[in-house]
């Protein structure tokens, strides 16, 4: 019955969730993206994902799984976990909790409100790879009943069979992924938690964020510039406001002109997303070795290129 279940996410969800479903065979018509807006700073809506939820129980389909995200890819929005925690469970989904990107700043006490009602999730992950100065590639993945997973892929031929596994001394990780063997991945981020320390990782999380305010100030003292939305944690989203007369394409035509100019310069690298329908430049700050004369640099590049482009529209 697998053309019942139905995914949700948000807007702002990283596609790798609607690939997974792809990927397991659950038809695309059944996942649902749900819109966010401004009003929630772009996070998903617990009222709009329960109407989501009843209205495919109406239609005889079966919620399986909701994700939500702290710090999402477009845009940092955080998803309010707790509520989205208890529309899920009330209709018996799985709740996923994405902190891919901010579940490295939940490392410090002052971030970690984020994850309330993570109790109520069924799973989490994060990587270490993104901001925890750990190399490429690098995922944590926290379950709360490993035997769900293990019921659905364990595989035990004759020639895996062993006293250790028999007995259940030792996790067998072939039971918790789609492989057989996996690469070492935590002796990597083992290294980085003993060479630098708690204390280290949590001062490159905060100089991170206190260079991302930095930006975000600069950004709001020039009336050119606007904020897409609210910085949470090391991640800006600015535009250039839209002109007198301009619409929305041709704005959001200006800040990719504007983008293109500034990688192209060689001096600064950044990427983009579509934010409520508007081009916003994303900055992302998360560099050991970024420093506040980075930021002056910066942003003396980004109002020289508004110049030059300025120049040539004129």
């Amino acid at each position: 019955k697998i053309t019942k279940l139905v995914v949700y996410a948000s807007d702002q969800t990283h596609s790798c969730v609607e690939k997974a479903a792809k990927l397991v065979g659950i038809p695309p018509r059944n996942f649902r993206v749900l819109a966010t807006t401004s009003d929630t700073d772009f996070a998903m809506s617990p009222k709009t994902l329960r109407e989501a939820m009843d209205a495919d129980i109406a239609q005889e389909l079966v919620p399986l799984y909701v994700c939500a995200t702290i710090g999402t890819t477009p845009s940092g929005a955080v998803d309010p976990v707790n509520e989205l925690g208890h529309v899920a469970s009330t209709f018996g989904a799985w709740l996923h909790v994405d902190a891919a990107y901010a579940g490295s700043a939940c490392i410090c006490p002052e971030y970690r409100h984020y994850l309330n009602g993570v109790e109520l999730a069924d799973s989490v992950s994060m990587n270490p790879h993104k901001w925890l100065l750990t190399n490429m590639d690098c995922t944590c993945l926290w379950l709360k009943n490993p035997t769900t997973l293990v019921e659905c892929l364990s595989s035990k031929p004759e020639y895996l069979r062993n006293k250790a596994s028999e007995s259940g001394n030792v996790v067998d990780y072939k039971d918790w992924q789609i492989s057989l063997s996996r690469r070492f991945r935590a002796l990597k981020l083992w290294i980085v938690l003993r060479q630098y320390g708690s204390d280290y990782l949590m001062c490159h999380i905060r100089n991170g964020i206190e260079l991302a305010e930095y930006l975000e100030s600069l950004i709001y003292k020039n009336d050119q510039f606007e904020l897409l939305v609210p910085r949470k944690f090391s991640l800006v989203c600015f535009r250039l406001k839209p002109q007198n007369g301009e619409d929305g394409v041709e704005s959001n035509a200006r800040n990719l002109k504007l983008l293109e100019a500034l990688n192209s310069s060689g001096q600064a690298y950044m990427t983009h997303a579509v934010i409520g329908g508007a081009f916003a430049i994303r900055c992302a700050i998360g560099g050991v070795l970024t420093q506040k004369w980075h930021i002056d640099e910066l942003w003396m590049l980004i109002l020289d290129k508004v110049k030059m482009l300025l120049f040539k529209y004129n």
